[in-house]
C-alpha cells in the first residue's frame, strides 16, 4: 500500500475539499460556508437523512447538525483537539517531506484506529443478535 499516491493525498489540499461541497446547506451569510468548512479540514459527506455531515478529512471526526452561526476550526478544536491537521501552524505547501510524511503517518493510524472500532462495533452487535436469537429459541424448546 501506497502511502502517499494522489488519492491519499489530494484532500489535504483544500480546493479538493472544496470540491465535496456539492448541495451543502449553508451558503453566504453564515460562517459555516463551504469555503470556511473546507479551510477547516472537513469534508462534505452527506447521507440521505443528513445533507449537513462533514467529516474531517484527517482525524475522520463526524460533525452533523450545524447551525449557521457555527464556527468550523472551533468546532473541529472543540470536538477533535488533538487532529493534526487542525493543530498545523503552517499550510500543508509549507511543509517539508518529512513533516508531511509524519503527519500521513498519523493519519493512517487514525484510520486504523477507526476502521478497527468500526468493525469491532459491527462484531458486537451481530453477536447481541445471534444471542438474543440463541435464547429466543432455547425459550421455545422448554
Amino acid at each position: 500500500m501506497e502511502v502517499a499516491n494522489e488519492e491519499h493525498t489530494k484532500m489535504y489540499f483544500y480546493e479538493s475539499r472544496l470540491e465535496t461541497y456539492s448541495g451543502w446547506p449553508f451558503q453566504e451569510g453564515c460562517v459555516c460556508t463551504p469555503e470556511n468548512m473546507a479551510k477547516a479540514g472537513f469534508i462534505h459527506i452527506p447521507t440521505e437523512n443528513c445533507p449537513d455531515v462533514a467529516q474531517c478529512f484527517f482525524c475522520y471526526k463526524e460533525l452533523e447538525g450545524w447551525e449557521p452561526d457555527d464556527d468550523p476550526v472551533k468546532e473541529h478544536k472543540t470536538h477533535s483537539p488533538s487532529c493534526g491537521f487542525i493543530a498545523l501552524k503552517k499550510t500543508v505547501e509549507q511543509l517539508t517531506v518529512e513533516e508531511f510524511l509524519k503527519l500521513q503517518k498519523d493519519r493512517q493510524k487514525l484510520l486504523i484506529k477507526k476502521t478497527c472500532n468500526q468493525m469491532i462495533e459491527k462484531f458486537e452487535q451481530a453477536a447481541k443478535a445471534r444471542r438474543g436469537e440463541l435464547i429466543k429459541t432455547a425459550m421455545d424448546e422448554e
